[in-house]
């Protein structure tokens, strides 16, 4: 068998198209409107598809994977999404196009699904904890690098090259992933790769949350500000990508940051945290402040940078201090938990904003015009101002109270800790 290090890569690169998908495929919703047609419903399907469809399909084939054997669960998973994203490339209307974000979601769930209990076999104690980890990274590392990647890849080939782009990790994953071990039915039953009762550890639980407030104060933002700045400032799908770098760099290097300001300081990860959460909700709400129609441009860099910090702040830390809080026995089983609340939380409130958007916008101006202007089009910055507002508003307000909610929660981790020393 090959070494677990380079079966490792091949695991995290099919896991690395999913956070693309996530985040990435709104850039190219007023091009694809252009292209195929900008009535709302289909069109955000090209985003909502791909995020409902995952979301619901990582609990099917969890049951599945444990008839078919998970190794088996990650191959075919390899295969449904590659196939999702020639379906998504050959697209003659955006039917078809959202069946293929559909079918794309359906193939990712299944190589998340089988990807864990399989990190789970080829590791163990310490090394099964940083594999996780950096299952973990790479999905934010991703979700940053989605917007201004898939920018470029527009500017160079179009929206088909941003799905070919896909499809092609993938089939480099999949001729990887016929090497992996065969984990076959009852190797690694997911009711154990999956076990919700960390939950009941409040430290666990509270750190579960701090990636899900990553995913509504960040992630929703990150996928939706390229169409926003498209729509109210008419940026090119090009510069627009290449300003998001702005909200990605902090992300990249925020963990080595924290990793030596922790090393050299009493800082602790509750304050890193709780630091992160911060600078989410102030910068969500000086973004919407600052990215108003008649407001320059460069005013809404800083508050870009503060959304990566909060987002990149806590990357490096969260699964090992989650982790700390359960036996290590059951390292795995609460990775799992982490990443599944971790990705799912991604695809829900991507789709939640999305669906908040769509309506405000096509509420003010019905009919085609509407439609044009919710895919990111220009003409009306004012109007999509207001839907951007009542969706960011919206997200940053379940980041207030997840910030609360994990307050409360290491007070009760540290009052379970003290009464037992």
């Amino acid at each position: 068998m090959p070494r677990p290090r380079l079966l490792l890569a091949v695991i995290l690169l099919a896991q690395f198209v999913i956070p693309l998908s996530i985040s990435g495929t709104a850039v190219a919703l007023p091009s694809i409107a252009g292209e195929l047609g900008s009535d709302p419903a289909p069109l955000q399907w090209v985003v909502n598809g791909f995020n409902v469809s995952f979301a619901i399909c990582t609990i099917v084939w969890g049951a599945c994977s444990d008839r078919i054997g998970y190794t088996n669960s990650f191959r075919i998973g390899i295969v449904i999404a590659a196939t999702g994203g020639v379906i998504s490339v050959l697209a003659p209307n955006i039917v078809t196009l959202d069946v293929g974000r559909v079918v794309a979601g359906i193939g990712s769930a299944a190589v998340l699904t089988g990807a864990a209990p399989i990190l789970s076999h080829l590791f163990e104690g310490k090394a099964r904890a940083q594999a996780f980890a950096l299952f973990g990274t790479i999905n934010g590392l991703g979700l940053a690098a989605g917007p201004a990647l898939s920018g470029l890849l527009l500017s160079a080939w179009g929206w088909q090259g941003i799905f070919a782009t896909h499809t092609i990790v993938l089939v480099i994953a999949f001729i990887g992933a016929t090497r992996l071990p065969q984990l076959g039915r009852g190797a690694t039953s997911l009711r154990e790769m999956l076990d919700f009762s960390a939950l009941k550890a409040p430290k666990f639980l509270a750190m579960t949350l701090v990636p899900v407030a990553g995913a509504i104060g960040f992630v929703t933002f990150l996928t939706y500000l390229p169409s926003a700045l498209g729509a109210i400032h008419g940026l090119t799908a090009g510069v627009t990508g290449a300003l998001m770098l702005v909200m990605t760099i902090p992300v990249l290097i925020a963990p080595a940051l924290v990793h030596r300001i922790m090393e050299r300081t009493r800082i602790t990860p509750t304050v890193i945290v709780s630091t992160s959460f911060v600078s989410l909700i102030i910068g969500g709400v000086s973004v919407l402040l600052l990215l108003r129609p008649d407001m320059p441009i460069a005013l809404g860099v800083a508050p870009m940078i503060l959304l990566g910090l909060g987002f990149g702040l806590p990357l490096g830390l969260v699964d090992a201090e989650a982790l700390a809080a359960v036996p290590a026995e059951r390292a795995g089983a609460a990775s799992g938990v982490i990443n599944l609340f971790r990705i799912g939380s991604e695809a829900i409130f991507v789709a939640a904003y999305a669906a908040i958007l769509a309506t405000v916008i096509t509420a003010a101006l019905p009919g085609a015009t509407g439609q044009l202007i919710a895919s990111g089009g220009s003409g009306y910055p004012w109007v999509y101002y207001n839907g951007l507002t009542a969706a960011a508003l919206a997200m940053i307000g379940l980041v207030v109270v997840l910030g609360i909610t994990f307050l409360a929660l290491n007070r009760a981790a540290r009052r379970t800790h003290s009464s037992f020393r």
